[in-house]
């Protein structure tokens, strides 16, 4: 069950980063969803080593640092999969 909610936050935080982020973003679903677990992985990290663990209640704070950790790792993970694949694409476009 713990991998099931890894995916679903990951996805609900990708879909956020993707939304907050200006432009167009060129990664598929499944990598933003990828991004979104990590930004959650790095948000909890940071949180816990700012000292802000677990509090009572929902812990805000530590949503709000998944959140940023997220964007990050969205905007610079679709940075790098259009420095990877985006000649393709644009060729795949053009056809």
């Amino acid at each position: 069950m713990g991998w099931l909610w890894a995916i679903i936050v990951g996805f609900i935080l990708g879909l956020i980063a993707k939304a907050v982020i200006p432009g167009k973003q060129h990664s598929p679903l499944w990598l933003t969803t990828i991004f979104g677990m990590l930004g959650a992985i790095a948000g909890n990290a940071v949180a816990r080593a700012v000292g802000v663990e677990s509090t009572r209640g929902i812990d805000w704070s530590r949503h709000i640092f998944q959140l940023v950790a997220a964007i990050i790792i969205v905007a610079v993970g679709d940075m790098a999969y259009m420095a990877m694949w985006g000649n393709q694409h644009r060729r795949r476009e053009r056809a």
